[in-house]
Protein backbone atom coordinates (compact mmCIF):
# COMPACT_ATOMS: atom_id res chain seq x y z
CA UNK A 1 0.00 0.00 0.00
CA UNK A 2 1.51 3.29 -0.90
CA UNK A 3 1.04 5.89 1.71
CA UNK A 4 0.63 9.49 0.50
CA UNK A 5 1.02 12.63 2.71
CA UNK A 6 -0.89 15.42 1.77
CA UNK A 7 -0.20 18.64 3.64
CA UNK A 8 -0.09 22.42 2.28
CA UNK A 9 -0.44 26.16 4.18
CA UNK A 10 -3.38 27.13 5.88
CA UNK A 11 -5.89 28.24 2.81
CA UNK A 12 -4.18 26.66 0.32
CA UNK A 13 -6.72 23.93 -0.69
CA UNK A 14 -6.43 20.68 1.35
CA UNK A 15 -9.80 20.23 2.52
CA UNK A 16 -10.76 20.42 -1.62
CA UNK A 17 -7.90 17.90 -2.38
CA UNK A 18 -8.47 15.76 0.13
CA UNK A 19 -12.48 15.39 -0.83
CA UNK A 20 -10.81 14.53 -4.42
CA UNK A 21 -8.78 11.89 -2.84
CA UNK A 22 -12.32 9.99 -1.09
CA UNK A 23 -14.26 10.91 -4.67
CA UNK A 24 -11.65 8.25 -5.98
CA UNK A 25 -11.55 5.68 -3.26
CA UNK A 26 -8.92 6.95 -1.53
CA UNK A 27 -9.41 6.63 2.31
CA UNK A 28 -8.27 10.19 4.01
CA UNK A 29 -6.75 10.05 7.63
CA UNK A 30 -7.65 14.12 8.44
CA UNK A 31 -5.44 14.93 11.12
CA UNK A 32 -6.95 17.97 12.50
CA UNK A 33 -10.48 16.13 12.40
CA UNK A 34 -8.52 13.73 14.90
CA UNK A 35 -7.49 16.77 16.95
CA UNK A 36 -10.74 18.03 17.33
CA UNK A 37 -12.14 14.95 18.28
CA UNK A 38 -9.46 14.40 20.77
CA UNK A 39 -10.42 17.99 22.20
CA UNK A 40 -13.48 16.65 22.76
CA UNK A 41 -12.65 13.89 25.27
CA UNK A 42 -8.93 12.08 25.82
CA UNK A 43 -6.74 15.30 25.52
CA UNK A 44 -8.88 17.67 27.99
CA UNK A 45 -7.61 16.66 31.16
CA UNK A 46 -4.07 17.11 29.63
CA UNK A 47 -4.70 20.55 28.36
CA UNK A 48 -6.63 21.62 31.54
CA UNK A 49 -3.65 20.88 33.30
CA UNK A 50 -1.11 22.81 30.56
CA UNK A 51 -3.53 25.85 30.12
CA UNK A 52 -5.72 26.62 32.89
CA UNK A 53 -9.73 27.44 31.61
CA UNK A 54 -9.23 26.14 28.46
CA UNK A 55 -11.69 23.56 28.53
CA UNK A 56 -15.52 23.27 29.60
CA UNK A 57 -17.10 20.08 30.99
CA UNK A 58 -14.35 18.05 29.71
CA UNK A 59 -13.93 19.81 26.16
CA UNK A 60 -11.71 22.10 24.96
CA UNK A 61 -12.98 25.85 24.33
CA UNK A 62 -10.58 25.92 20.96
CA UNK A 63 -11.45 30.22 21.19
CA UNK A 64 -10.01 30.26 24.53
CA UNK A 65 -6.83 27.70 23.44
CA UNK A 66 -5.69 29.90 20.70
CA UNK A 67 -6.25 33.45 22.64
CA UNK A 68 -3.67 31.42 25.54
CA UNK A 69 -1.76 30.25 22.51
CA UNK A 70 -1.24 33.74 21.57
CA UNK A 71 -0.18 35.49 24.25
CA UNK A 72 2.21 32.61 25.10
CA UNK A 73 3.33 31.18 21.79
CA UNK A 74 6.21 29.82 23.74
CA UNK A 75 3.95 27.13 24.90
CA UNK A 76 2.64 25.23 21.42
CA UNK A 77 5.24 22.91 22.08
CA UNK A 78 3.90 21.64 25.34
CA UNK A 79 0.68 21.71 23.20
CA UNK A 80 2.36 19.59 20.86
CA UNK A 81 3.72 16.87 23.45
CA UNK A 82 -0.01 16.22 24.41
CA UNK A 83 -1.55 16.15 21.16
CA UNK A 84 0.94 14.58 18.37
CA UNK A 85 1.32 11.36 20.25
CA UNK A 86 -2.43 10.82 20.64
CA UNK A 87 -2.81 11.60 16.72
CA UNK A 88 -0.36 9.29 15.50
CA UNK A 89 -1.97 6.51 16.90
CA UNK A 90 -5.12 7.21 15.55
CA UNK A 91 -2.60 7.64 12.13
CA UNK A 92 -1.52 3.72 13.12
CA UNK A 93 -5.16 2.64 13.37
CA UNK A 94 -6.18 3.78 10.39
CA UNK A 95 -3.15 2.35 8.15
CA UNK A 96 -3.91 -0.74 9.92
CA UNK A 97 -7.31 -0.78 8.93
CA UNK A 98 -6.30 -0.07 5.10
CA UNK A 99 -4.11 -2.61 4.96
CA UNK A 100 -6.56 -5.33 6.35
CA UNK A 101 -8.77 -3.53 3.93
CA UNK A 102 -6.69 -4.03 0.81
CA UNK A 103 -6.30 -0.61 0.04
CA UNK A 104 -3.59 0.06 -2.79
CA UNK A 105 -3.99 3.93 -1.63
CA UNK A 106 -3.82 5.84 1.66
CA UNK A 107 -3.63 9.48 2.10
CA UNK A 108 -2.91 10.99 5.56
CA UNK A 109 -3.90 15.26 5.41
CA UNK A 110 -1.86 16.31 7.90
CA UNK A 111 -0.96 20.27 7.69
CA UNK A 112 2.48 20.22 9.54
CA UNK A 113 3.65 17.30 7.96
CA UNK A 114 7.04 18.57 6.58
CA UNK A 115 7.37 20.78 10.28
CA UNK A 116 7.05 17.12 11.98
CA UNK A 117 9.60 15.31 9.91
CA UNK A 118 6.56 12.96 9.01
CA UNK A 119 6.67 13.60 5.23
CA UNK A 120 9.95 11.01 5.80
CA UNK A 121 7.47 8.08 6.96
CA UNK A 122 5.00 8.34 3.66
CA UNK A 123 5.88 7.50 0.05
CA UNK A 124 4.75 10.67 -1.23
CA UNK A 125 4.19 14.10 -0.75
CA UNK A 126 1.36 15.84 -2.40
CA UNK A 127 1.55 19.78 -1.56
CA UNK A 128 -1.39 21.82 -2.14
CA UNK A 129 -0.53 25.50 -3.18
CA UNK A 130 -2.16 28.96 -3.89
CA UNK A 131 -0.62 32.13 -4.52
CA UNK A 132 -0.51 34.57 -1.47
CA UNK A 133 -3.06 36.72 -1.70
CA UNK A 134 -5.69 34.20 -2.88
CA UNK A 135 -4.34 32.38 0.38
CA UNK A 136 -4.46 35.45 2.78
CA UNK A 137 -8.25 36.53 0.94
CA UNK A 138 -9.29 32.84 1.74
CA UNK A 139 -8.37 32.45 5.35
CA UNK A 140 -8.99 36.29 6.63
CA UNK A 141 -12.73 35.22 5.59
CA UNK A 142 -12.95 33.01 8.25
CA UNK A 143 -14.84 33.53 11.41
CA UNK A 144 -12.86 34.36 14.44
CA UNK A 145 -9.71 34.59 12.05
CA UNK A 146 -7.12 37.90 12.46
CA UNK A 147 -4.26 38.92 10.73
CA UNK A 148 -2.57 38.43 14.17
CA UNK A 149 -3.85 35.03 14.27
CA UNK A 150 -2.65 34.39 10.77
CA UNK A 151 0.89 35.53 10.91
CA UNK A 152 1.19 33.61 14.18
CA UNK A 153 0.05 30.39 11.98
CA UNK A 154 2.78 31.35 9.22
CA UNK A 155 5.24 32.00 11.50
CA UNK A 156 5.12 27.87 12.55
CA UNK A 157 4.75 26.50 8.56
CA UNK A 158 7.79 26.32 6.27
CA UNK A 159 6.88 28.46 3.17
CA UNK A 160 4.87 27.49 0.47
CA UNK A 161 8.14 27.95 -1.71
CA UNK A 162 9.64 24.92 0.44
CA UNK A 163 6.75 22.87 0.69
CA UNK A 164 6.61 23.25 -2.99
CA UNK A 165 10.74 22.10 -3.74
CA UNK A 166 10.27 19.13 -1.50
CA UNK A 167 6.53 17.93 -3.34
CA UNK A 168 6.46 14.98 -4.81
CA UNK A 169 3.17 16.29 -6.48
CA UNK A 170 1.88 19.82 -6.51
CA UNK A 171 -1.71 20.38 -6.64
CA UNK A 172 -2.27 24.29 -8.14
CA UNK A 173 -5.34 25.50 -6.34
CA UNK A 174 -5.26 29.25 -7.92
CA UNK A 175 -7.85 28.40 -10.48
CA UNK A 176 -11.43 26.80 -11.08
CA UNK A 177 -11.63 23.65 -8.90
CA UNK A 178 -12.24 21.19 -11.50
CA UNK A 179 -8.49 22.02 -12.68
CA UNK A 180 -7.28 21.36 -8.68
CA UNK A 181 -9.95 17.59 -8.91
CA UNK A 182 -8.22 17.00 -12.38
CA UNK A 183 -5.18 17.66 -11.23
CA UNK A 184 -6.05 14.89 -8.16
CA UNK A 185 -7.25 12.62 -10.62
CA UNK A 186 -4.01 12.45 -12.55
CA UNK A 187 -2.12 11.74 -9.17
CA UNK A 188 -4.44 9.07 -8.55
CA UNK A 189 -3.85 7.32 -11.52
CA UNK A 190 0.13 7.34 -11.99
CA UNK A 191 -0.08 6.36 -8.13
CA UNK A 192 -2.28 3.06 -8.51
CA UNK A 193 0.10 2.08 -11.70
CA UNK A 194 3.18 2.26 -9.14
CA UNK A 195 3.75 -0.72 -7.15
CA UNK A 196 7.64 -0.40 -6.47
CA UNK A 197 6.78 0.49 -2.88
CA UNK A 198 4.60 -1.07 -0.34
CA UNK A 199 3.76 -0.27 3.55
CA UNK A 200 5.58 -3.20 4.59
CA UNK A 201 8.96 -0.78 4.17
CA UNK A 202 11.13 -0.52 6.55
CA UNK A 203 10.42 2.92 7.37
CA UNK A 204 6.17 2.43 8.02
CA UNK A 205 7.30 -0.68 10.11
CA UNK A 206 8.78 0.97 12.30
CA UNK A 207 6.42 4.36 12.94
CA UNK A 208 3.42 2.69 11.73
CA UNK A 209 2.82 -0.67 12.72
Amino acid sequence: MLIIGLTGSIGMGKSTAAERFRHNGVAVFDADAAVHELYRGPASPSIERAFPGTTENGVVDRQKLAAALLEAPEKFRQLEDIVHPMVREVERQFLRDQVQAGAELAVLEIPLLIETGADNMVDVVVVVSAEPDTQRKRVLDRSGMSIEKLEQILSRQVPDAEKRKRADFVVDTNGPIESAQSAVDAIVQKLREDKGRTYAHQAYHRHWS
